[in-house]
């Protein structure tokens, strides 16, 4: 007998989009048209939050607030993060229909659990407009969740529990501990943890380990050890029950777990 009624997965780095490409182009280009450099990496620290919280959790680094304040005269404040996170949607909508590849292996995975009678949710730190961009993409490949809940849905979303409360509402189930969330960024993972579902981590496909399926094949398994350590400590620290490569592992995850 199947514990678990419903799996919530998280988008970007989960369930499309290896290695979590899309968002960091835009983050850097957002900042450029201000005037202030910011890289890859630190585009990518905060990644799991809404996308105002993300900017917000960057002009709080001590080395790019220095940057902004280098350039513009004076600490950024409130409505330089509005001005940074309306310039940023409309790139970020521009660039993200190129990075909606399904993760490999995640529509069996999808179709394994639908099989076990579970229904699909999803949660997102996208707004809705640009998850508007990507929903037709991902329904071509196969991909239709029952639900989904964007950063901007809700007046708070990660990394409390509301979005997560919500899709109990939409999927129709309960208790909390019958649903699984998984996603690959501690954001996501709290987001799970606070609202008392069992969680799991994603290692390799998100935002920690940072490269293609392509990349990610050609690493050595000293490599693909480190990379797994690091993001499991990331994501157990955020609350992870459960930690699997990528989704593709799940179906397995989930019948260990029911014997």
């Amino acid at each position: 007998m199947n514990r678990f009624k419903a799996v919530v997965f998280d988008w970007a780095g989960t369930m499309i989009d290896f290695g979590s490409f899309a968002p960091m182009g835009a983050f850097v280009e957002a900042f450029r048209h201000f005037g202030v450099e910011v890289s890859i990496d630190e585009a990518r620290r905060p990644m799991g939050s809404p996308k105002r919280e993300h900017i917000a959790a960057m002009l709080a680094d001590p080395r790019i607030s220095a940057r902004w304040q280098a350039t513009h005269g004076s600490l950024p404040d409130s409505a330089q993060i509005d001005r940074l996170f309306e310039v940023f949607v409309p790139i970020n909508e521009r660039v993200v229909a190129q990075y909606t590849d399904l993760v490999p292996g995640a529509k069996a995975a999808v179709d394994a659990l639908r099989t076990m009678g579970m229904k699909i949710g999803s949660t997102t730190g996208y707004t809705r407009s640009i998850m508007e961009r990507i929903l037709p993409a991902a329904a071509a490949q196969g991909y239709v969740p029952d639900n989904l809940v964007c950063a901007d849905d809700l007046a708070q979303t990660r990394p409390g529990p509301l979005a997560m409360y919500q899709c109990l509402i939409d999927l129709l189930v309960h208790p909390p501990q019958a649903v699984i969330k998984v996603d690959d960024t501690a954001p996501g993972i709290a987001e799970g943890s606070t609202a008392g579902c069992v969680t799991v981590g994603v290692l390799l496909s998100g935002n920690t380990c940072g490269r293609t399926v392509a990349e990610v094949q050609a690493l050595s398994a000293g490599e693909l050890q480190e990379i797994r350590e690091r993001a499991g400590k990331i994501l157990r620290d955020a609350g992870a029950d459960h930690l699997i490569d990528t989704v593709a592992d799940l179906p397995a995850l989930v019948h260990a777990l029911n014997a």
